[in-house]
This record gives structure tokens, sequence and C-alpha cells, in this order.
């Protein structure tokens, strides 16, 4: 067995065992959440338990009849009951609880109401066209990323502190191309041919914060108070070998019964639909609102097009300042939420054919 191989082996290896933790952290924590001191659970407000909440979210470009750029993401969040602070985290599991006690330097002294947030995510982007299998140097490389993230989002009144760290790898260590594969032979899709030429193995790192704040719920009609619009403005950066840059924008909402978050689009960086609502916000009944987003992003460093950080690799022109606008819908019943939305974006490389455009799902669930 040549190095090669080895060294093959052993990012295999560590890729499960990356897999196999991050699995046991988010759906560990929960299930021991579920069975910890409840009295502990309900003292934010008393006789009410503040649940665990678990996220899953899908995008696709299929749904915007594209297939390229960023293609295709899964994402799995699972976010803690409340902390309160007179017991920091006693409704936390021993994994979580160790975890907590080592990012308090990511959480913000002054808050109401805390959670922390567990993530796992898989991001796939190719070129635009799927059939050649030679180098294509005028378009994206082709890339995956397979992530780990941890952080809180903190709520102080109206505004919202969103802190989380990221670790994970890029390369074929993330098994992006053989999950492309195994969704296009599910869908009957034209297979992508150029994967040889994907980004080279590489450790990647994050750092990202991002603030946010809601304005407000305003009546829509006269006549009926349950209608109402609000806005919520966000900014942030990042910085990291897997992203560098800066962010900022806003969303508008309006419908019937608005939840008292901080949001519903995918756009954000942090934050989305993993805000913690009030304490004694009402959580029976249904509700639906619609929302429109939009996101403006100075990009200095972004892996899927700059390339390699230490290994020479494909690269692209990146365009440093991008944008991009959601519109979606969101319906509330009980302990669920689904929103679904489409997003647009301006190009972000040179010579990019297509403006990207891509659908997303996500289903949340208090435990």
């Amino acid at each position: 067995m040549n190095f090669r191989d080895v060294a093959a082996a052993a990012v295999g290896t560590a890729h499960r065992l990356f897999a196999g933790l991050a699995v046991l952290v988010l759906l560990g924590h929960v299930a021991s959440a579920r069975a910890a001191d409840e009295a502990a659970c309900r003292r934010v407000v008393p006789g009410e338990l503040n649940p665990a909440l678990l996220v899953l979210r899908l995008d696709n470009d299929v749904i915007a009849r594209q297939d390229q750029g960023y293609s295709s993401g899964l994402q799995i969040k699972a976010v803690t009951p409340n902390l309160d602070p007179r017991d920091g985290d006693a409704c936390l599991s021993e994994p979580a609880r160790w975890l907590n006690r080592r990012l308090e330097w990511l959480s913000p002294e002054h808050y109401e109401q805390r959670n922390l947030v567990f993530g796992l995510g898989q991001a796939i982007y190719t070129p635009n066209d799927p059939a050649r299998s030679d180098l294509i140097v005028d378009d994206r490389p082709y890339a995956g990323a397979l992530l780990l993230s941890a952080g809180y989002n903190a709520r102080l009144g109206d505004a919202l502190w969103a802190s989380q760290i990221v670790l994970g790898v890029i390369g074929p260590a993330s098994f992006a191309e053989q999950t492309q594969k195994l969704f296009h032979r599910v869908f009957g899709s034209e297979r992508f041919r150029g994967w040889d030429h994907q980004l080279k193995n590489e450790p990647v790192f994050m750092l990202l914060h991002e603030r946010s704040q809601r304005w407000g719920s305003h009546t829509l009609l006269s006549a009926s108070d349950s209608l109402r619009w609000d806005a919520i403005t966000h900014w942030g950066g990042t910085v990291g070998n897997f992203l560098t840059g800066a962010n900022v924008g806003f969303e508008l909402r309006f419908g019937y019964r608005l939840p008292d978050d901080f949001g519903s689009s995918p756009l954000r960086l942090a934050g989305e639909n993993t805000a913690p609502l009030r304490a004694s916000a009402p959580s029976d009944g249904w509700s639906w609102h619609a929302f429109v987003n939009t996101d403006a992003r100075l990009v200095l460093r972004d892996i899927t097009l700059d390339g390699n950080s230490f290994r020479d690799s494909h690269n692209v022109h990146k365009r440093p300042l991008v944008a991009d606008v959601a519109v979606g819908i969101a319906v509330l019943g009980g302990d669920w939420k689904l929103a679904l939305a489409r997003n647009y974006g301006t190009r972000q490389f040179r010579g990019q054919q297509e403006r990207p455009s891509f659908g997303s799902i996500t289903l949340s669930r208090a435990l």
C-alpha cells in the first residue's frame, strides 16, 4: 500500500469518526435533555417548558431548474432549551454540557435567553456543464464541504447575538461526489463527470458572528389585530479559511400571528430558524407568514472559488461584492414549522454564465 492509499484510508477513517461524533452530539444531547430535570428547565417561566428544537434544511437548485454553483446542501441543527443563568446548563446532557463549558467565550455577558446550537451540514458546488470531464478553467471548481458547527443564540429584548465556530473538511473527504451521484441516480438526473478535478482535501474552520434587531410588530389591517408585519435587520462577519467577509441585510415579514423570533429566511449566516422565542410566547394554534430577505456581502475569501489554501488547485476570479434575495412562506402549527423559500443571487465570479438560484425547504420541530 503506497502513501496515497494510506492517506486516503486515514482521511476516510477521520471522516467517519467526525461524522459519528457529530451524530452523537446532535442526537444524544437532545435525547438526554428530555430526561433531564425538567424543573430546572421550567424556571425561565414557571410552569412552562422551553423546549429543545430540531431543524432540518434541504437546499437544491433543481427547484430553480439549474444544476450549477451551490448545487445542493443538507443541514441538521439541534437547539437546546433556553439556558437559565441561575442553573447554567442543568438541562443539558453530559456531552452538550462538556461542550457548553468550553464555548462560553463565544457567549455575550448580558442576555435574557440563550440557546446552545449544534449543526452538521454538507454543501456541494459544481460548474455549469455536467458532461465535461476535463478541467473547465473558466468555471468554478468542483467542491464539497462537510461542516460541524457549535455556538450560541442569545436574546436581549428585540436583539439577537449569534456566534458560532465551524470546523470541517473540504475535498473528497466530504463525500460530496458520492452524495450527488446518489441523488442524481435516484431522481434520474444527468451525472456530473468532472469530479476528478474537485478541490483537494483540506481542514477548514470559520468563526462567525451576526447581530439582528427586530423592529416591532405592526398591524397590517386595522380590522384585524392578527394580521401583522415586522422588519428584521442583521449584520455580521466571518473569519476563516473557508469563508472570510462581512454581510448586512434585512427581512420583511407579513402574515397571520407572526412569531416573536428573528426571521425565517435560509440566507442568514447564523440564527436562521433557530433563534429563541420569548419564553412567554404562545405555541398553540397555527400561523403563517410570507417573507422577503436581502443579504449583501463583502467577500474577502471563499475557498469554493479561490481554491485550496496551501496547495495548487483550480480557482476563478471571484467578485468581492455579491448579494442575494430570498422570498418564501412559513407555516407554523403546534410544535412544527415549515418554511419554503426561493433564493436569487448575483453572479459570484467573472465569466459566470447564469445568476445562481436555488430552493430551500426547512422543517423544524420542538422536542
